[in-house]
């Protein structure tokens, strides 16, 4: 994947999001916050990034979609959600 942005301690979470997107630009600010890092890959840069949130969302370049170390992934999740999973993956 060609277009993407890491913050710190980001190997648990990717999100896939667009520019202009305010409901990405909300989650990273809250996850920013909290200091919660991730990798960020904007779909509309990369093709392969784009296919795989269609893959996941039944046919639909849906953002932002969460994919966690575990394989699993949420579509469009709340901060708290995020921060949850997060937690589970850590063992906390």
């Amino acid at each position: 994947m060609s277009d993407l942005t890491t913050n710190d301690d980001a190997g648990a979470l990717t999100l896939y999001t667009t520019t202009w997107c305010p409901f990405c630009t909300r989650l990273k600010k809250l996850l920013d916050e909290k200091a919660i890092g991730y990798t960020e890959v904007d779909v509309e840069a990369d093709a392969d990034a784009a296919a795989f949130v269609e893959s996941v969302n039944g046919g639909n370049r849906v953002v932002p979609t969460a994919l966690y170390s575990d394989g699993t992934t949420a579509t469009n999740p709340p901060a708290s959600q995020v921060r949850a999973k997060l937690a589970e993956l850590a063992g906390v």
